[in-house]
């Protein structure tokens, strides 16, 4: 929130991603995933990709100084609850975004999804880019969401067992962050965990894999669902809970888009506002 802010928990997320020509991942699968779930979604574009479902042909950065200026505006005026990363495209943004952090919003909760890979293969971040973020982006992270190749890279330890994963998301607690939630879908088996861990402790989410090429986007819903969550007063573990339940039943309502990854289906709560309700009230607070 902004330093004027004190009115509690409003729903904002700032997302510095950036922006999927095809719509199913990137910044466009934050915000629909953010005002799916009840929250205001506001935008630092970092770069515009030209992709489809079956990969990405070209990116064209924004300038470091355009994207803070974009996050300057929103967190000046409107403020936010949360802040959520995705493509941060090279070391100069990274570093620029966690001055701008600093600038403007160092009391904010952070989500940082550690974007490396998109689902078709592509490598979206670059080798020299990777210890600015394991430097200035984990340390103070309220969440850091990679999936198991990510935190290998993160952390240099062996992700392709549940042990693996927990010891990934041990030693990224030892870097600095909060909480750490070490996705299994790369892991073997008919069943996919998720560990969070926190200061206090670990937590599994568990629940069957799903035959499906409808994965493409699937970690920015995860990670901006959460961010949603949080923005409007959920606990982080009710927060991973939503979030999770929300992309399994947007992955199960795939439309089918696309001739290679395609994208989940988003907006499933606008034409099931039934299902939805029942599903948000298991997680939702009293206060909300």
């Amino acid at each position: 929130m902004t330093e004027k802010d004190g009115d509690g928990p409003r729903g904002r997320v700032l997302i510095i991603a950036g922006s999927d020509s095809g719509g199913g991942a990137g910044i466009q699968a934050d915000i629909k995933t953010v005002t799916a779930l009840g929250g205001f979604a506001a935008t630092a574009v970092t770069a515009l990709t030209i992709q489809n479902t079956l990969g990405v042909s070209g990116v064209v950065a924004t300038p470091p100084k355009a994207v803070r200026a974009q996050m300057e505006a929103v967190l000046r005026d409107i403020g936010a609850d949360v802040l959520k990363t995705g493509m941060l495209g090279d070391k100069l943004l990274v570093e620029t975004i966690a001055e701008a952090f600093g600038d403007f919003a160092p009391k904010i909760a952070r989500v940082i999804d550690p974007v490396m890979v998109s689902s078709s293969g592509d490598i979206l971040l670059p080798k020299e880019a990777v210890d600015a973020v394991r430097q200035l982006m984990v340390p103070h992270a309220a969440l850091v969401t990679p999936n198991a190749p990510e935190a290998e890279v993160l952390t240099g330890k062996a992700v392709d067992t549940l042990d693996g994963q927990r010891r990934a998301a041990e030693k990224l607690l030892d870097m600095g962050a909060i909480a750490a939630l070490v996705k299994g879908a790369h892991v073997g088996g008919d069943v996919i965990v998720d560990v969070l861990a926190t200061q206090s402790g670990e937590h599994f989410f568990d629940g069957p894999r799903i035959v499906t090429r409808a994965t493409h986007g699937t970690g920015c819903t995860l990670a901006s669902g959460i961010a949603a969550g949080l923005a409007r007063g959920l606990t982080l573990v009710d927060a991973v809970a939503l979030a999770r339940a929300y992309l399994v039943e947007a992955i199960a309502r795939a439309p089918g888009f696309g001739q290679g990854n395609g994208p989940v289906d988003h907006g499933w709560p606008s034409r099931d506002p039934e299902a939805f309700a029942i599903m948000f009230a298991k997680w939702r607070p009293a206060t909300l």
